[in-house]
């Protein structure tokens, strides 16, 4: 019988019965809660918008601490994310909060492609937590998921509408983290202005189809103030660290000539109602949305570019050793396939190779008996010179002999007839 059938079997046929006493596993929430202290939580938050909306400031003022930090210039020539660990304990509570921001976003001139960094880099920590997944021997209760939680889309106070940038962008990322759209500086815009920026940002968002993160109502516990906090998004907050004394209090506030600004009052702000929605309600919400939902559709869409299916095609359970089967018989055969191809495709470029070379070879052969003949025809030619000049250095050393011969008959007759006159001049006297 096969696994998945017995597995199917064992869900089957499940019946309630009264326990005669109390045995215990009631405590079993609180073994849960325990252990859950002891290993300690992680929460990544991801604050997207333009450099100077205060996302530094606004997290500092969250976790009432100083986070470390090198402020950003508008000089960047793209987009780059930086990734902050840090460690915070409060009462017995460990949490393990890291903070992604998006160095120079909206600081060029061409911000078309301005959202690929921030996917890409949302996209790699979905990958890298199901490698861990994948693996033989896992180690998930020690790994630091680094998944992002919760995007807090920080908005820029104009008052009018939403910059394309911000719908291009939230849209791509909708899918794949859960987005809280906040106003950022909204001490910026007066009451009336922000009621109607609100109201056409909530607007805009609806009708471009981005699905923005809403809280919970499912549980009886929070349904009511997360219902009544769904209505007040996007939230228009204001950060600051700088504290004032307010009456017999100190209050962190934002000073002003005309005034000062409570950052903790609600009147001011809803920097309390995001504080309370993001972390003292949902935060845990937050965790397991974006693992049961954005992880759940990446690792799908994943598995299923690599060719692992749930049913076959009669609609019957695959089991993993089957599909693992079909894809190695799949990937065996595409190799060998491929294997073959290489093979003729490798012996076709021999033969092409070997008439190269022989056509070379040819018009090797060609040239020499060129250039064998006409050595041939220029050697012929210099021998016939050879020969002509020869002939003519002979003719002239024959005249040159004969001459020479004529010149010394001539010299020994008149030598002869001067020798005769001188005689007869003696015979004479």
């Amino acid at each position: 019988m096969a696994a998945t059938d017995i597995a199917r079997q064992v869900g089957e046929g499940c019946r309630t019965v009264p326990l005669a006493g109390h045995v215990g596993f009631d405590s079993l929430p609180d073994q849960l809660v325990n252990k859950s202290v002891s290993q300690g939580f992680c929460f990544n938050i991801l604050c997207v918008g333009e450099t100077g909306l205060g996302k530094s400031t606004l997290m500092d003022t969250l976790f009432n601490t100083k986070f470390e930090g090198e402020p950003a210039t508008h000089t960047q020539p793209g987009v780059q994310l930086r990734s902050n660990t840090y460690d915070l304990q409060e009462s017995n509570v460990g949490l393990k909060l890291t903070i992604v921001s998006t160095v120079g976003f909206g600081d060029q001139i061409n911000k078309e492609d301005s959202y690929k960094p921030i996917v890409e880099f949302i996209d790699a920590q979905f990958e890298a937590y199901l490698q861990e997944e994948l693996k033989i021997r896992r180690v998930l209760h020690t790994y630091h998921d680094s998944r992002i939680h919760a995007c807090l889309y920080f908005i820029a106070p104009t008052g009018h509408s939403l910059k394309s940038l911000d719908l291009v962008t939230m849209k791509k990322l909708d899918s794949k983290v859960n987005i809280i759209p906040i106003i950022a500086k909204s001490d910026a815009i007066s009451k009336s202005e922000l009621t109607k920026f609100k109201i056409k940002i909530t607007s805009e968002l609806v009708s471009n189809g981005v699905q923005i993160y809403q809280f919970p109502t499912d549980d009886e516990s929070v349904a009511e103030i997360n219902g009544t906090m769904n209505a007040h998004l996007p939230f228009a907050v204001i950060g600051s660290t700088e504290e004032l004394k307010i009456g017999n209090k100190m209050m962190k506030a934002r000073q002003y000539p005309w005034g000062t600004v409570q950052v903790e009052n609600e009147a001011h702000c809803d920097f309390v109602k995001l504080r309370e929605m993001l972390i003292r309600v949902n935060m845990e919400d937050l965790r397991e949305q974006t693992h049961s939902r954005h992880y759940e559709l990446y690792r799908r869409c994943k598995l299923e570019e690599m060719g692992f299916k749930d049913t076959d095609p009669d609609s019957k359970p695959f089991s993993l050793q089957e599909t693992y089967e079909a894809k190695r018989n799949e990937f065996l055969g595409e190799l060998q396939k491929k294997e073959e191809e290489m093979r003729q495709m490798f012996v076709q470029r021999v033969k092409e190779k070997e008439a190269e070379l022989k056509e070379a070879e040819k018009e090797l052969h060609e040239k020499f008996d060129r250039l064998k003949k006409l050595h041939q025809d220029e050697k012929k030619k210099l021998e016939d010179k050879k020969k002509s000049l020869d002939d003519e250095v002979n003719a002239f050393k024959q005249r040159k002999t004969a001459a020479e011969l004529l010149q010394s008959q001539g010299s020994q007759a008149g030598g002869s007839q001067t020798l005769k006159r001188d005689k007869e001049k003696k015979n004479f006297f």
